[in-house]
């Protein structure tokens, strides 16, 4: 965590009647100075959307070779990788290499279609990746909840998630750019 990030507190509800996952989380989330209230809260929606006892944040900004999220096994092992943003392609295919499982959430409008037209080639061909795209009208109302103290209320239905603070609520809904290949796929 850098010296001088920002701390946020966020007490989560999360009701995930996909994968009947129904807990409470109290996450402490450091903001990097470098970082925008929009990428730390498409952060928080990672977590929500992979909530796991296990899920933890990395150092992500302030360490290459981190994620921003990631769930590891007993044994030390990376199941999840989840980075946020348009990382470099040769960063995804190492994540790839080092994890079971690696998910992108791509932000940023006109700039993740650019940037999925230059990777899209060699990223297809990597089988446990996932991308999904976050269209900038979401991600702009999800960094409108960002407060140092939040407490929301996350609802996860048919691969739509709804992100309330009592007096606002936003909905999202993930475009799927990449899915990754499970074994039954093959």
């Amino acid at each position: 965590m850098a010296s001088n990030a920002t701390i946020f507190k966020a007490m989560l509800q999360i009701a995930d009647m996909d994968r009947n996952y129904y807990q409470d989380h109290a996450l402490t989330l450091a903001r990097h100075p470098s970082e925008t209230d929009e990428r730390m809260m498409l952060r928080l929606l990672a977590f929500v959307r992979h909530a796991h006892a296990a899920l933890a944040f990395g150092r992500g900004l302030s360490a290459g070779d981190e994620p921003d999220l990631w769930q590891k096994d007993l044994t030390g092992n990376i199941e999840l990788w989840i980075d946020v943003g348009q990382p470099d392609e040769r960063d995804i295919r190492r994540a790839c290499g080092r994890a079971r499982q690696v998910c992108i959430y791509a932000y940023g409008g006109r700039g993740v279609d650019l940037w999925w037209e230059q990777n899209r080639a060699k990223l297809e061909r990597v089988d446990n990746l996932t991308v999904l795209n976050l269209p900038l009208d979401a991600s702009r109302a999800l960094a409108k909840l960002a407060q140092r103290n939040m407490q929301l209320q996350c609802t996860l239905q048919e691969g739509q998630v709804w992100i309330g603070d009592g007096n606002t609520a936003v909905q999202v809904e993930l475009a799927v750019l990449k899915n990754a290949v499970t074994s039954a796929d093959r």
